[in-house]
Formats: structure tokens, sequence, C-alpha cells
């Protein structure tokens, strides 16, 4: 069982969506955490995270403003420190397509410092956060994730006696997230029309603290080196369209440079090293550190059918037209109203 009381925390990227969301659950479950580290270059996000946990409530929290292109100071924030949850990025498909170099410094070249900086220093487990756009990526973004999963992943074999653990989780669209669709649609709905890139759109969809939920899953169990995968369900893009705004007018405008009509988590290629752990699927390393037969038989893991793929046009779980109202209800906006 998981245990973060006593122990030092470091979140890269951690006034983000995830990372206030990992903060909030983290106090909750286990309020006698020694040290949570908030690393990451907003200052005025910072700012305005520190009136949410003031020291004086919070005594365990940090915030050190740093970015993951600076090693250096990423080796001083990772003093104390036990478990790493890498959530910075750059994320928007469109700027990473606009600012490739800049995508490519922070999402790789970001990456391998966080390794770098955790292979001397005490981490003890490191959990990564990929998307759904890494999987067969035709965007810089996604290829950027890519190679930062890669990188977690080898990170496994050059560690030597260090006993520390690289894993990566990967998800689709977060709900509410910020610069996510969901509420992009609900700013445009004042205005009366909803754009819509293209009709035949489908993504998956999970809630944030599903997200929240798949990390500290992998900071217990991880063995190093797997890509954990949800399984989440799709829904059509039109349909949350109906979902929050029926009254408004759903205007074509044409698919943005870099995106997918479907979003993919599996590929057929991926299937040959695939396992379904029960709630999660798992890419294992090719070369793992570990003996294969005693991963499988400690998670009772089943091998995925050769072929296999897991994609949000191609999914058996979707979200309804109600499913979507409620979700957003809850996890969202609780003033939420069509």
């Amino acid at each position: 069982m998981l245990d973060l009381n006593g122990k030092g925390i470091l979140i890269t990227g951690g006034t983000g969506s995830l990372g206030k969301a990992l903060t909030k659950t983290i106090f909750e479950k286990w309020p006698n955490i020694k040290r949570l580290v908030i690393y990451s270059r907003d200052e005025q996000k910072q700012f305005v995270m520190d009136q949410e946990y003031p020291h004086s409530q919070y005594p365990a929290i940090r915030f050190f403003v740093g970015d993951v292109r600076d090693k250096e100071r990423l080796t001083r924030a990772l003093n104390g420190i036990e478990y790493v949850i890498h959530a910075a990025a750059m994320k928007h498909v469109h700027i990473a397509e606009y600012n490739p170099t800049e995508c490519v410094k922070t999402n790789i070249g970001g990456a391998q410092n966080v390794i770098d900086a955790c292979l001397v220093t005490g981490v003890k487990s490191v959990v990564a956060l990929s998307t759904d756009k890494a999987c067969a990526p035709i965007n810089l973004y996604g290829a950027t994730k890519l190679a930062s999963d890669k990188l977690f992943v080898a990170a496994n074999n050059i560690k030597g006696s260090n006993p520390i653990k690289f894993s990566v989780v990967r998800y689709g669209n977060v709900m509410g997230s910020n610069g996510s669709v969901i509420p992009f649609f609900i700013k445009k709905k004042k205005e009366g029309v909803i754009p819509i890139t293209e009709p035949h759109m489908t993504r998956f969809n999970i809630p944030i603290q599903g997200g929240v939920d798949m990390v500290l899953y992998a900071l217990e169990n991880a063995w190093g080196g797997e890509i954990f995968i949800p399984k989440i369900p799709s829904y059509h893009i039109m349909k949350l369209a109906e979902a929050i705004a029926p009254e408004c007018e759903h205007r074509v405008i044409g698919i943005r440079p870099g995106e997918k009509i479907h979003e993919e988590m599996i590929t057929p290629s991926d299937a040959f090293h695939t396992y379904d752990l029960g709630t999660y699927y798992t890419i294992l390393p090719q070369k793992p550190v570990w003996k294969m037969e005693e991963y499988i038989a400690y998670f009772n893991a089943k091998k995925v059918p050769d072929g296999f793929s897991y994609n949000s046009g191609d999914n058996t779980e979707w979200e309804t037209i109600d499913s979507l109202r409620s979700k957003i209800k809850e996890y969202v906006d609780p003033n939420f109203t069509v």
C-alpha cells in the first residue's frame, strides 16, 4: 500500500490542472507528508496556488520557480525527494507546430534533465505523464512526448545498481483541464456558435481524478519501464457539442494542423508487448530489468490478442449526451446547466 506520510514528493508542472488535483488528493490522503515541492516556471500560477495552500496550514508545501530545462535547478529542488511526478510540458498542438524548437527543448530536453537529476539524488520512483497523441504521432507535440516516453522507459536500463524506477502513464483528454475542449465549448456557448473542427472526430475522456488515480497507481505498482493506459470511454465531438449547447449553431471550421480524427493509445505494433491488468493496460518494455514471468504472475496479467489496438473511434465504451452532461456538472462546472 502506497504511504506518502513522511515522504518527499516533487511535481514538475505542479501548478497545472493535474498538479493541483494531485496536491489536493495528496494532502487529503497523507496529511503527514514531509515535503511537497511544486516546481514550475509560471510565477503567477505559483502565487495563486500559494493562496490556496498557505504555509501556515500546509507546512509541507514548497513552491519552487524553475524550468525543467534547467538541470542544476532541478537537482537542487530534488534534495530530500523520494517521489517525482513529471507533468511539465508544452501541450498545445498548434503552439508546438509554430514553436518546434521550444517544444523539443521542454518536452525532450526537459525529460532527460528530469531523468539525469533523479539518478544523482535520492529519488526512488518517477512517474512521467504522457498523452494519447504520443501514440503513432502526426504532430510535433505527440512526437516529442513519444520521445519523452522512450527516454523514461530506457532510463531503467542505465540506472545500474540504483533502485530507482521510471514509469509512464498515458491517457486521453482530461475533462476541464486548461485549454481543453469542454471549457472552450462552455465559453463559446455564450457567443451562440460552437466551432467544430471535424464532425466525425472522437476523443478519449477521463476525469481529472482518474488521471490522479493512475499516477498514484503507477507510484505504488510500477516495476520500472511500463506505460500504463486506462480503460476509459470515448465521445463524439458532435455529441459533446449537443450536450453543452444544443441551442447553438454548430459550425464546421475544418481540422487544424496536427489533429487526428481519432486518437490512439495502443497501436497494433504495441500489442506484442501489451498486457491487460484489469483496470489498466500496460505496454511493457522490450528489455525489462525484471523477470517477465514474475511480473505476469504477480499482476495476473493477460496478454492482449495479436493485432489489438485501442482507438477512440473503435472503442467499446461511449459517453452519451446525458453522461457527458452529468460528468461536466460533477467534474468541470457544478453550475453547468443546458
